[in-house]
């Protein structure tokens, strides 16, 4: 059974960083796509960073030249670093992988960013 847990979420001030890691496990054979979405209170969830398997990166507008997504093959990871965070980047961050089968989610990670 495939699983993703994430980690690395907290408080930070405005202007700070913050690395997120979301740890994979279980048998995988295909995947399409695979990233990080982000839901803030009261909206819808969007995504933030995307992979699609042998493509380049997407990033939401709002976040280019801020965050970067990457893979540690390593350790199973995938993770986002975070900097130069905005208030407006609070919201509880969520790794996502898509097979041909199926959409998994991890359980979500608080980010806050305040002062």
């Amino acid at each position: 059974q495939v699983q993703l847990v994430e980690s690395g979420g907290g408080l930070v001030q405005p202007g700070g960083s913050l690395k997120l890691s979301c740890t994979v496990s279980g048998c995988i054979v295909t995947i399409n796509n695979m990233g990080w979405y982000r839901q803030a209170p009261g909206k819808q969830r969007d995504m933030v960073a995307s992979y699609a398997w042998g493509g380049a990166t997407q990033y939401a507008d709002s976040v280019k030249g801020r965050f970067t997504f990457s893979r540690d093959t390593t350790k199973n990871t995938l993770d986002l670093q975070m900097n130069l965070l905005k208030p407006e980047d609070t919201a509880v961050y969520y790794c996502n992988l898509d097979t041909p089968q199926k959409h998994y989610w991890g359980q979500g990670t608080q980010v806050t960013v305040s002062a």
